[in-house]
């Protein structure tokens, strides 16, 4: 089973892979949106805070908690004390569904790759609904995305998922970098910087705060089993808390970086910050029509989009087939293929939820009903991703306890913030993590009025 979990061949390979599997659509679609929504500087503000409070900490404890135990999120947990493993459990039901619907929308930037050379005509809005209701055309972009993510998985952790991130993460800077440089000189993008960068302090309020820690929880990709799989591929001499410091900040940088490429570029072409999650599908397509070279920088930004998306989606990927591996001792081939297949049903349903099966209503606890793909993803994102960081960080303070944890992390690591580290993971996460909780399931504005 060894040569079916595999290990990283290099520091830099596992910390591309990590950055990686943080760097999604979250950092180059939620994210500007969210800011364009909340004050633009108020928000980069205040999410800058929480990456350092709640983003180092949970990062480091997954980390923690799968070099321990060197097994699959659900094993780990279960290894380091018994009838616990149900806390991993959620992770991995989490990436399991995640990436059933994840995979939809990464075909749609499939899509908008080609549709940057071919047009999406005036009706940028009408373009997007109508593929996406298609019964046909996403189905096999959605297959096609979740064929290359397989076979990236399928070749192992230093010959598919590393060696595959080293490529993408480095390239996806590049892209990145040159986007942002054409957006910040178009004539009257300095509006759209300046509403980035200063903070109108007035802005923040208890929704901003909320709204900037949902999206740090859910950016770097905690909760989700993702940490604890991939700690679980690391030696005892690695330094986990230099890494928790580096692939937060990376994250961190894609995060701003993709607020420079998108708002700018929003306002210098007089369109509106605050469009919420038809930011990149319906109003990006118009401003690089309006832009010298559209086409090009088009399709450039839906490649970058295009490598985020699936260097998540082999993360995603690789925690349930970790567990099949690790509890079921199935080869890697037969878990990534099993797993695969299943993704692709699940992922058909979510696709028709938008067009045929529009009417096809799910009744949920909170009062109201959702088609397939808004389900999974109220079902991942707001329970069982805040349910699983909550409980991570209950287990390590108080049932496996900080000075098991402390001595992991210092087999590879002087531990300088370890005093901090510990208030942090026992006392100020969860109630952080908690506090999502309660917003996301719309308790905490019925508390707050």
């Amino acid at each position: 089973m060894e040569e079916n979990r595999g290990t990283w061949s290099s520091r830099f390979g596992f910390l591309m892979a990590a950055v990686g599997s943080a760097v999604g659509l979250g950092n180059l679609w939620k994210f500007p949106y969210l800011a364009g929504e909340n004050g633009g500087g108020a928000f980069v503000l205040v999410y800058i805070v929480l990456v350092v409070l709640l983003g180092f900490t949970l990062m480091l404890a997954e980390m923690t908690i799968g070099r321990n135990a060197n097994s699959d999120a659900y094993g780990s947990y279960n290894k380091i004390r018994k009838g616990f493993g149900f806390i991993g459990g959620f992770g991995v039901l989490a990436g399991f569904l995640i990436l059933s619907y994840y995979s939809v929308v990464g075909g749609w930037v499939m899509k908008y790759i080609v549709a940057s050379f071919t047009g999406v005509g005036a009706d940028k809005a009408g373009y997007f609904s109508n593929f996406i209701a298609s019964p046909v055309e996403p189905i096999i972009y959605h297959l096609i995305f979740m064929a290359l993510t397989a076979l990236i998985v399928i070749r192992g952790i230093s010959g598919g998922i590393e060696k595959a991130s080293k490529i993408m993460m480095p390239a996806l800077f590049i892209l990145l970098v040159v986007i942002v440089f054409r957006s910040v000189t178009l004539d009257g993008a300095m509006e759209g910087i300046r509403y980035f960068i200063q903070p109108d302090f007035s802005k923040i309020t208890i929704k901003v705060v909320i709204a900037a820690l949902g999206q740090v929880f859910f950016s770097l990709s905690l909760g989700m089993g993702i940490m604890v799989t991939y700690g679980s591929y690391l030696n005892k001499e690695e330094d986990l808390e230099k890494d928790a410091f580096i692939i937060p900040a990376l994250d961190s940088l894609v995060a701003i970086l993709a607020g420079f490429a998108i708002l700018p570029a929003v306002f210098a072409f007089s369109f509106q910050p605050g469009q919420g999650p038809g930011l990149m599908f319906i109003t990006l397509p118009a401003v690089f029509e309006e832009m010298p070279l559209g086409v090009l920088f088009s399709a450039l930004f839906f490649l970058l989009v295009f490598f985020a998306a699936l260097s998540s989606s082999i993360s995603l990927m690789e925690v349930t087939v970790a567990f099949g591996i690790d509890q079921f001792k199935w080869s890697r081939k037969f878990a990534t293929i099993f797993f695969t297949v299943l993704m692709f049903i699940i992922g058909i349903g979510a696709s028709l939820s938008m067009g045929a099966w529009s009417g096809f209503l799910i009744p949920w606890i909170d009062g109201n009903s959702y088609g397939i793909f808004d389900f999974l993803d109220v079902l991942t994102s707001y329970y069982l991703l805040p349910l699983g960081g909550l409980m991570g960080a209950i287990f390590i303070g108080f049932i496996w306890g900080v000075p098991n944890a402390v001595k992991e992390i210092k087999l590879g690591s002087a531990f300088k913030t370890e005093k901090l580290w510990i208030v942090l993971i026992k006392f100020v996460v969860p109630v952080l993590v908690f506090i999502i909780l309660l917003s996301t399931t719309g308790l905490l504005d019925r508390l707050i009025g």
